[in-house]
């Protein structure tokens, strides 16, 4: 009597085992898609809850400039502590989104010397640089800097942190920071 190959049951039993696996991961992603992709969705809605440059410099309030790309992992790694800062601020301060791979902003983005993302400049009501923030940032240091813009001794700093994104060559002729 010649005994069956156990072979057919192995390949079968594996065949079912991977199809739960591969089951198990699409739920998984679709149940918690907004925990997996939640900082990317944030920084596509940063541009259209953002306030209006001319208007943002014109209208007598302290103004949050960020330049950022939906390609940058430290923009989408701070992105969830940005859109908190907005919640926060939002009456008392413009929160201005512009995304450097959009060519409409390439005068404020050679204005402002962008070549490293994600850059914060924080203005005063009258629209004077106070801060700039270029790279992975400390909670607490952005928002002292948030709170300190109502002060009125007040002098320009800027903070770099290696952890940054170079911006791409592109059309607006902005040059990448040589580090980083």
């Amino acid at each position: 009597m010649q005994s069956e190959s156990p072979e057919p049951f192995v390949k079968t039993n594996l065949r079912a085992i991977l199809i739960l696996v591969i089951f198990i991961v699409l739920i998984s992603l679709l149940l918690f898609r907004n925990l997996f992709f939640k900082s990317t969705y944030l920084l596509k809605s940063f541009g259209e809850l953002s306030v209006d440059p001319e208007i943002a410099f014109t209208n007598n309030k302290p103004t949050f400039l960020e330049f950022y790309a939906e390609w940058c992992e430290v923009c989408k790694e701070m992105a969830p502590q940005v859109a908190a800062f907005k919640d926060e601020y939002e009456k008392n301060i413009n929160f201005v989104f512009l995304n450097v791979d959009n060519q409409k902003w390439g005068n404020y983005i050679q204005k402002f010397a962008v070549n490293g993302i994600p850059q914060v400049n924080l203005f005063d009501k009258e629209g004077n640089l106070i801060s700039t923030f270029i790279g992975k940032q400390n909670e607490l240091k952005i928002r002292d800097s948030i709170n300190n813009l109502e002060k009125e001794d007040k002098s320009y700093e800027e903070i770099i942190n290696d952890e940054f994104s170079k911006i791409q060559e592109n059309n607006n002729n902005v040059n990448p920071r040589s580090h980083g």
